[in-house]
């Protein structure tokens, strides 16, 4: 039988869209939550998968993500001024976005989740207020 199983992580972390034409062009931030839904058969004793192993899984990245700031390598203003003013900040290829973050995710956890032959599909959603969210599946 395939059960779902999940466990949220949260982190505090800063970005902006320098593409936007509202407020979030500007420097802010969210105290975001991340859920990873894994879906997989049982094993003799009921259990997908250990809460420990998906904490192990995922807990590396969240860290790395606590904290910082999360910028897009191509925002030259951001980057002067972290080059002036060294702080935490993680470089990425991408447009900061909730989307592109779930994506980010899911390609940094899917391979420890790989190395489980019961598991079949997984599921990032990151949310970055109570009301908004964006979510990637993807077969295992």
């Amino acid at each position: 039988m395939t059960t779902i199983i999940a466990k949220d992580f949260n982190w505090e972390m800063g970005h902006r869209l320098p593409f936007h034409e509202g407020g979030c062009q500007n420097i802010h931030g969210h105290s975001y939550m991340l859920r990873v839904e894994i879906e997989g058969e049982t094993n003799e004793y009921g259990m997908v998968m250990d809460y420990f192993d998906m904490k192990s899984a995922v807990q590396p990245i969240v860290d790395r993500l606590d904290h910082c700031f999360l910028c897009d390598e191509s925002d030259t203003v951001m980057h002067e001024f972290f080059d002036a003013h060294p702080m935490n900040v993680l470089y990425v290829p991408f447009p900061t976005t909730a989307e592109n973050i779930a994506v980010y995710i899911l390609r940094a956890i899917a391979p420890e989740f790989r190395r489980f032959p019961s598991l079949k599909r997984i599921t990032v959603r990151v949310h970055e207020t109570l009301r908004t969210y964006a979510e990637i599946s993807e077969q295992l």
